[in-house]
């Protein structure tokens, strides 16, 4: 025994139902399309916290050896006016201040990055097209 059911919807009721039922699916889409937008920002959001711990970090030690440097420098010049009326104490000091110039710009070189490449110029990737 086969049973059969047929439902028809009226056509006046459906014609209400049809546009409401498309607006949800277009508002769903959209739906979709904030939620995917908010989780890059989180994402980006996260980065950029990274990013900002990491610099907070690098300033703070900046700032440190660049005081070190600054006490470094006023201490030389303390020495200097010191030993004025003493020629073998300014040569030693000049001999001192010598080794810490040397030993600072060999680290300033080993830390220093390299510069990036520079990039080709419009012109150059226009004529090899």
């Amino acid at each position: 025994m086969i049973i059969s059911i047929v439902v028809s919807l009226d056509p006046a009721l459906l014609a209400l139902v049809a546009p409401v039922a498309k607006a949800m699916a277009a508002r769903d889409g959209k739906l979709d399309q904030i939620l995917a937008v908010v989780q890059t920002l989180q994402t980006e959001e996260t980065q950029i916290m990274i990013d900002l711990t990491a610099l907070t970090a690098q300033v703070t030690q900046n700032t440190s050896v660049e005081a070190s440097a600054i006490t470094l420098i006023q201490g030389i010049a303390a020495q200097l006016a010191a030993a004025q009326a003493d020629p073998a104490a300014v040569a030693a000091l000049a001999a001192q201040l010598n080794t810490s110039a040397t030993a600072l710009a060999a680290a300033i070189t080993a830390n220093t990055p390299a510069a990036p490449p520079a990039p080709a110029s419009p012109t150059a990737s226009a004529t090899k097209s």
